[in-house]
């Protein structure tokens, strides 16, 4: 086994259609697709009972560690149209000082800040350029909070497409440095993720860019879904009791679902479904409103804010997408304050050396709070999901000093 087997072996392709997710109607693969006829997001469809006879879970064993051994439950049909940063697969982190801390279940962080470009985000965005190079598409757009930008950015630029990015005016400034650096044209806008993504929707047809944003092309579901086949696979084909994930558009929940309903139908896994919690900040939750509610639809979050940027999205075009897998997973949707979060962000630094996003650091807030209302027993074994390393985002300052030429008191140390 060669270190790139997965990007140069080619594999059997399974891919039959696109799916409307909303009305169920077809559209033929292969071809370069935005939403459906009905404005709803588009669902890569596979002839499983093929994959079922192409694939084993010790075929799968024998492959190198990274995204692309699910080549078979993926979109891209030829190996030259993959493009790749070296998407590994990522380390599932117990917190078992928090664990015995809190009296609850087994804590299990999902720690995506390893992957190129330091955010799940990358998963998406290479499955989005990479199905991009092999369909032709020469320039790609999109609205951002920042870290998709920054995954977008790299790898179109990887592979020689042009991009132009607009993110909120006050994206952090190491994200907007990021995006421009990895050859991305990025430009700040007075106004939230969902008003640049107004400005990439109008440029369509006056610039001809392809409209990259979450959920308005079918792939970045594809790419995020890998979370769920590798998590899967990481506990030896279970899954955990309860999932928490940072929820801004939900590419990720939607995909997780849809992988897991995939597997049992390889028979990797059983019935045996995680409960699905949406998790998002309190300055930010239409998806919590719409559960609360019970209504199929999130109406637009007005003055959205929270310190983790990542998922202040007032309005997300797959809400239901995300409502449909929390409601039937028997999952909810919760949110957290702020300063919630930034205290959970610290006490997972400080008591397990584990540095989260702000977005990340929201799951463990989540929890908490879940555990203390009984939401989540204190038998469930749960999966956090740190969207990001830590390093991206403001770190606390430190004042601390010692004068070398002064007497040292070593009393204080």
């Amino acid at each position: 086994m060669r270190d790139n087997d997965n990007l140069t072996i080619e594999r059997p392709t399974f891919v039959t259609h696109l799916e409307c997710a909303m009305e169920g109607d077809h559209y033929p693969a292969d071809q370069v697709h935005n939403l459906s006829k009905a404005g709803k997001p588009l669902l890569v469809r596979y002839d499983l009972a093929g994959v079922k006879k192409a694939l084993t879970k010790d075929a799968l064993s024998q492959r190198p560690g990274d995204m692309w051994r699910y080549r078979e439950l993926l979109p891209v049909r030829k190996c030259r149209d993959i493009v790749s940063l070296g998407e590994v697969t990522t380390p599932l982190i117990r917190l078992p000082k928090l664990s015995q801390k809190l009296g609850g279940g087994e804590i299990i962080v999902k720690d995506e800040g390893r992957l190129p470009t330091g955010s799940f985000k990358a998963r998406g965005l290479v499955m989005a350029v990479s199905m991009g190079k092999g369909l032709g598409i020469k320039h790609m757009a999109m609205p951002t909070n920042g870290n998709a930008g920054a995954a977008l950015a790299a790898y179109a630029t990887s592979c020689g497409i042009k991009t132009t990015i607009f993110c909120p005016a006050d994206t952090p400034e190491v994200n907007v440095s990021e995006i421009e650096l990895q050859g991305a044209t990025v430009y700040r806008v007075n106004g939230y993720i969902d008003d640049c993504g107004k400005i990439v929707g109008e440029g369509k047809a006056k610039v001809g860019w392809f409209d990259t944003s979450t959920l308005k092309e079918p792939y970045r579901i594809e790419g995020k879904k890998t979370m769920g086949l590798e998590l899967a696979e990481q506990l030896g084909w279970d899954v955990p009791d309860v999932i928490f994930y940072p929820t801004g558009g939900g590419t990720g929940l939607i995909g997780m679902w849809k992988a897991f309903d995939e597997l049992e139908k390889i028979g990797f896994i059983g019935a045996k479904r995680p409960r699905m919690v949406a998790v998002q900040a309190s300055g930010c939750a239409p998806m919590v409103r719409a559960y609360e509610e019970g209504t199929e639809h999130a109406a637009r979050w007005e003055d959205a804010h929270t310190i983790a940027s990542g998922i202040r999205v007032p309005q997300a075009i797959g809400d239901f997408l995300i409502l449909r897998a929390v409601r039937e997973s028997k999952g909810f949707a919760i949110a957290v304050d702020d300063d919630k979060i930034s205290s959970a962000l610290n006490e997972v630094a400080r008591e397990e050396g584990l540095l989260l996003c702000p977005e990340g650091a929201a799951t463990y807030a989540a929890y908490k709070q879940s555990l203390a209302d009984g939401r989540v027993t204190k038998n469930d074994r749960v999966m956090l999901f740190n969207c990001a390393t830590g390093l991206k985002y403001p770190l606390p300052p430190v004042t601390r000093t010692l004068d070398r030429h002064k007497p040292i008191d070593f009393s204080q140390f």
